[in-house]
């Protein structure tokens, strides 16, 4: 049986306010879905019409909707509370502390107390795996690396030498932290590889999602700061810094020595060109070509290629479509040929 909870304990546990009656409710569901016993939420404005139809218990909100005939659960971040729920409903499973005896670990390496390690770990000399440090099936931990407490690196991870994952830090299968930057130097007899002999490290409660990259630095340091969220398939190149509690989405690209502010938003397939810096607090729409660094002062939200002002792209966005039309009314004028002479 699944944990179930009255409303009332729930409305205790994720700081929100019960308005309605105090049900025994034993699941969250999305609120097209939601059956009798369970909790659903609204956080985005297009789904209200289905609160008055829900067959939800209650329903985790901003404010009550009249008609409806559910509780509510009120909080002022509905979505932040949605997740608290969920976590009620569903907390994470942690295998037993202990090392597999299918893992290697050299002798050099130090682990902490009440560590996870899987089978067909790999745990290098001078490698430190801090307490309850969570290495599934498959992780490589190289020379001289360190995983704090509490992190849990998922199945296929790679961390390469010298890489540092700080507290509570969540890297998904099939990370590879810390291999060589894109870096040769041109010669007549074609590109001499540098040697790339920096470092990366990865701050507290940073999550990075699965097959996403990061280079190490050629000289110093790779650096995600605390509480950063990364998604799949990310690539961060050599010498970046990305501050703290900045969210970049799937398939963007950042190329090597950038600086990323701190609630910097970045959208999927973004490219930032090398060498350039994004203010704190920056919004870049999906798909946007960033090449030539961005303050905060200027605007914060960009998008388009190059990224211009939010507002300027979609003024230009629309003239898109009227582009040909507009070209053939300035041929006109120029040649001084009438529509239907053109034709």
């Amino acid at each position: 049986m699944g944990n179930k909870f009255r409303l009332s304990e729930i409305a205790e546990k994720i700081g929100a306010v019960l308005s309605g009656d105090d049900a025994e409710v034993d699941g969250i569901a999305a609120i097209e879905e939601a059956l009798p016993g369970q909790v659903t939420f609204l956080s985005n404005p297009k789904y209200a019409a289905c609160v008055r139809d829900t067959k939800a218990a209650a329903v985790i909100a901003k404010d009550p909707m009249p008609g409806a005939k559910c509780a509510f659960l009120l909080a002022p971040n509905p979505y932040y509370a949605f997740a608290r729920t969920v976590e009620l409903f569903h907390p994470q499973e942690r295998p037993e502390p202990g090392v597999s005896p299918m893992a290697v670990v050299h002798t050099g390496a130090t682990l902490g107390k009440n560590v996870s390690i899987g089978p067909f770990t790999v745990v290098e000399d001078g490698a430190v795996v801090g307490d309850r440090a969570i290495l599934m099936a498959g992780v490589y931990v190289g020379k001289r690396a360190s995983v704090g407490e509490d992190s849990l690196i998922y199945p296929r991870v790679t961390l390469y030498h010298e890489v540092h994952v700080g507290k509570r830090a969540i890297l998904h299968s099939g990370c590879v932290i810390g291999s060589d930057g894109f870096g040769f130097a041109p010669y007549e007899k074609g590109f001499l590889k540098i040697p790339q002999v920096g470092i990366v490290e990865i701050d507290d409660d940073v999550e990075i999602g699965a097959n996403t990259t990061i280079d190490r630095a050629t000289l110093g340091v790779t650096r995600i700061g605390r509480g950063t969220k990364l998604d799949n398939l990310i690539q961060v190149g050599h010498n970046v810094s990305i501050g703290s509690d900045t969210v970049i989405a799937s398939q963007t690209g950042i190329s090597g020595s950038c600086k990323v502010g701190s609630r910097v938003m970045i959208g999927g397939q973004v490219g930032l060109s090398g060498h350039i810096e994004i203010g704190d607090g920056v919004m870049l729409g999906a798909k946007s070509g960033v090449g030539s660094s961005i303050s905060t002062k200027e605007s914060q939200v960009w998008s388009g290629i190059p990224a211009i002002p939010h507002k300027t792209w979609l003024r230009v966005a629309m003239l898109m479509a009227s582009l040909p039309e507009l070209f053939r009314r300035v041929k006109r004028l120029e040649t001084g040929k009438s529509a239907s002479e053109e034709e």
